[in-house]
């Protein structure tokens, strides 16, 4: 079934953020289905983050309108938030327990949903952590370290999963790994929002793609436009 035929999971209208007085969002729209992948794309400080943030609960003050499957959760407290629209966050400074080991740290995330994948699930997807099963968090590599973080909320039950800026600094190698890593996750149902820097990593990848600007979209990008908008989309990301 094409993206835009499946029901409507998550619908954000006129949506604003602040930072204590700093005004980050300026009425972002924008609408995700169930199973699609889409990016948040644009310049630093354009207000990327602070969307992910948002719909959690986690900036001062927001207002507008967000919706998961047709709930509105913008007065909701973060916790009620998570439970309510099966929800998992992978921040940028990612979200491990640096002095437990691997196995530890899979044993420990909240639970937000039934469904949530098993430790052999999560080995079988991340052979890597599987070898440092024993290794403290604090000594994986950066790209082992990543992985861990986003290996941490399948474990919750999650289905809708926010990543922030999850490749960066990463090698190659690890990179195609975690390219692996979400088709692997699309091919079981779950939905995403990518905030990617690494344009090249997420274009293959996603259904959609939004363009921020000022804490606005400024464009919107079917995968099937792709090419064709190419020039484009460069401008809008072009420091």
């Amino acid at each position: 079934m094409p993206p835009d035929q499946r029901p409507e999971l998550l619908r954000i209208e006129n949506l604003h953020a602040w930072y204590g007085e700093s005004h980050i969002l300026h009425g972002m729209n924008l609408t995700l289905h169930e199973g699609e992948v889409i990016t948040l794309l644009g310049r630093n400080g354009s207000g990327r983050t602070t969307t992910l943030k948002a719909i959690l609960g986690l900036v001062g003050r927001r207002t507008g309108s967000i919706k998961i499957h047709g709930t509105e959760i913008i007065d909701m407290p973060t916790h009620r938030i998570a439970h309510v629209g099966k929800l998992g966050y992978c921040p940028e400074e990612r979200g491990i327990f640096a002095s437990l080991n691997v196995d530890e740290n899979l044993e420990l995330p909240p639970v937000v949903a039934e469904g949530g994948l098993s430790v052999d699930d999560i080995y079988t997807m991340f052979p890597n952590l599987k070898e440092r099963r024993k290794s403290q968090g604090s000594k994986l590599s950066g790209g082992e370290q990543q992985m861990l973080a986003i290996a941490r909320i399948l474990r919750t039950g999650a289905n809708l999963l926010l990543l922030d800026e999850i490749t960066e600094g990463l090698a190659p190698v690890i990179l195609k790994s975690l390219d692996q890593v979400i088709r692997k996750l699309r091919e079981k149902g779950f939905t995403i929002i990518l905030v990617e820097q690494n344009f090249r990593f997420a274009a293959p990848l996603a259904d959609r793609h939004y363009v921020i600007e000022h804490g606005q979209v400024v464009e919107q990008i079917d995968a099937a436009d792709l090419e064709a908008k190419k020039e484009q989309l460069n401008r809008h990301l072009s420091v």
